[in-house]
């Protein structure tokens, strides 16, 4: 009963959402940047996401909400002294400085990247909190001293809303991305913090998906918060069965399922639910049709025109898509890979058409990681200013063999820890249960679903890229072999 608030801090801005707790309807908008001034890459000082939040909340944006829910951006580091001040400002993102220290921390455990993939669902990289408490002990050991006490950007800002109370929360979709939880067990892992830092560390109480963090003096309701992605998923209310692909620069593809899988090529997130969130990284998405287009002389848009005046297959050109190097498969330090030329296939609308096919068999070639683990995949949700173009709307669905769903465009992160605050408060009054969310309705959205012939297209596209890697990069995808959908009914793909 009544409004909930949903806010999310990201890199950029606070944005907020006013829901009614019952169907999720949006009832009121607040927006407002972060304060930008004086700031360093990838350092921000905390009190920026609190001024933005207070603009984001002007004008009465909260009034009459009974529980907000605290969605921000991940990975971010909040060192605090004994006293709970900030010993210097947050370290955020994917901070370059922190490559070469990720490498180090990955060796420094008996057993390396295997021993840290069993223990916490990943290994470090330069954006994990886990790298960066190592990077502040070598590199500024006299604030490594200081830290006595770690958060990330959304269990500070919970604790601010309580006032700051002795006791530090924050969730286990937040938790799984720090390099020192567990997501298979369930528990913090405080001697890798302390392997980080060089010595022990207090980390914040992890709370159940629906379990308050408190009650300001108002009576106001907070509940646990979560990672950005986490708040996502939840926001566009994705289910077992669900994949989210989402294409920027780079991509990523996670799906929700019922238990931690946690090795090289898959980290193990937990999800805002009690499910768990295993995700697959790409470092080539957007950028593979960037290149292309300017290549070509256009834009994304002319592009994905060029595309669809080609054929299924791009007469016989398939491109591999690592122009960044890759992570699945992990080839960091290798290039693209363009085969098939031929006098008749040297023409833009083909180079086009390879382009799109590329950086989606890539995508397939991922969730095939996904699913070889068990993962099953029924319908996958497109995000990214990329999900609007014709071109890959029109051969998503047949390269992925599954149900593509593409959603209108909507603040989901904001959505999702409305959504929680709005389970959290249910469940405060005795009206929710506490293992199941409240049923709000979907994302508004286009869905995709290819007939049988579109499939067995397809495949014979995906068989023509998998040749093609296989035989350029031998077993890189070993784990993933299993899930490459075979050619039933074996289609000429160099024909016009």
């Amino acid at each position: 009963m009544g409004i909930v608030a949903g806010l999310d801090s990201s890199a950029e801005a606070t944005r907020i959402v006013v829901c009614d707790a019952d169907t999720g309807a949006v009832l009121k908008q607040g927006y407002a940047p972060h304060p930008s001034e004086g700031a360093e890459p990838h350092e921000t000082d905390p009190q920026s996401w609190l001024l933005s939040l207070g603009e984001a909340a002007g004008g009465g944006v909260l009034e009459g909400v009974r529980a907000i829910g605290v969605s921000a951006q991940q990975h971010a580091l909040v060192p605090l002294d004994a006293q709970g001040a900030t010993v210097r400002p947050a370290l955020v993102g994917s901070d370059k400085r922190m490559q070469a220290t990720a490498a180090d921390l990955a060796d420094a455990l008996d057993g390396g990247r295997a021993a840290w993939a069993s223990a916490v669902g990943t290994v470090p990289g330069p954006a994990h909190q886990v790298t960066k408490l190592r990077w502040l002990a070598r590199n500024e050991p006299e604030n490594a001293a200081r830290t006595a006490a770690v958060l990330q950007a959304h269990d500070w800002l919970v604790w601010q809303l309580l006032g700051r109370p002795t006791r530090r929360t924050t969730d286990r979709g937040g938790a799984s991305g720090t390099g020192y939880w567990s997501a298979g067990e369930g528990v913090w892992r405080p001697d890798l913090a302390e392997l980080a830092l060089g010595h022990p560390v207090a980390l914040p109480e992890v709370l159940g998906p629906s379990e308050a963090a408190g009650t300001t003096p108002e009576g106001l309701l907070i509940a646990p918060g979560t990672g950005e992605t986490m708040a996502a998923a939840f926001g566009l209310g994705v289910r077992a069965g669900d994949a989210v692909v989402s294409l920027g620069g780079s991509g990523s593809v996670m799906a929700i399922h019922h238990e931690a899988i946690g090795d090289a090529a898959v980290t193990a997130f937990a999800d805002a639910t009690g499910m768990h969130l295993p995700v697959v990284r790409l470092l080539n998405a957007v950028r593979v049709l960037r290149g292309t287009a300017e290549l070509l002389g256009t834009d994304l848009d002319g592009l994905s025109a060029l595309a669809l005046k080609s054929t299924p297959g791009a007469h016989g050109l398939v491109l591999l898509p690592y122009l960044a190097g890759e992570r699945t498969p992990d080839l960091p330090y290798t290039a693209g890979t363009l085969s098939g030329l031929r006098r008749e296939s040297m023409r833009p609308e083909h180079l086009a058409r390879a382009a799109f096919e590329g950086m989606l068999c890539s995508v397939a070639d991922a969730l095939g990681v996904l699913r070889a683990r068990g993962v099953e995949v029924e319908r996958v949700f497109l995000l990214g200013s990329a999900a609007e173009l014709p071109a890959v709307r029109a051969v998503a669905a047949s390269l992925f063999g599954a149900r593509v769903v593409v959603p209108q465009p909507a603040d989901y992160a904001a959505l999702g820890a409305a959504r929680q605050a709005a389970w959290a408060l249910g469940v405060h009054e005795g009206r929710l249960d506490p293992a199941r969310p409240p049923a709000w309705q979907g994302a508004a959205a286009q869905v995709i679903e290819a007939d049988e012939e579109e499939r067995l297209v397809g495949a014979a596209v995906r068989q023509q890229y998998t040749a093609v890697r296989e035989e350029t990069h031998p077993g890189g995808l070993r784990g993933a072999r299993a899930a490459v959908t075979p050619n039933r009914g074996r289609a000429d793909l160099t024909r016009p």
